[in-house]
């Protein structure tokens, strides 16, 4: 099993920056592809952005493309996404999930297992 821990949310002014981390224990995740996703209020949990297990293929959302980077550091089991240039519209519960395959998907089905999310609040 892996246990999934996520960090680095909170409350920011448009045009601000954040970066969340996600720890993994239980197991190593350096097999596997990582995502975030993010879940507004009403909404469905939608795909963020994801980075296979070497790091060579990352993919991202349209709608925050140019503004996140997705990284991960195998030697310390985390992944991280770093938020830049954040708007309103990016608020939500972001959440990482892990998917124990080298292949990246974008569905939220495809990821077995899931942290219990971090709050991130961009003001106008």
């Amino acid at each position: 099993q892996v246990q999934l821990v996520e960090s680095g949310g909170g409350l920011v002014q448009a045009g601000g920056s954040l970066r969340l981390s996600c720890a993994a224990s239980g197991r190593t995740i350096g097999s596997y592809t990582m995502g975030w996703f993010r879940q507004a209020p009403g909404k469905e949990r939608e795909f963020v952005s994801a980075i296979n297990f070497s790091s060579a293929n990352t993919q991202y959302t349209d709608s925050v493309k140019d503004r996140f980077t997705i990284s991960r550091d195998n030697a310390k089991n985390t992944v991280y996404l770093q938020m830049n240039s954040l708007k309103p519209e990016d608020t939500a519960v972001y959440y990482c999930a892990a998917r124990t395959s080298y292949w990246i998907v974008t569905t939220k089905n495809g990821y077995g297992y899931w942290g219990q999310g971090t709050q991130v609040t961009v003001s106008s």
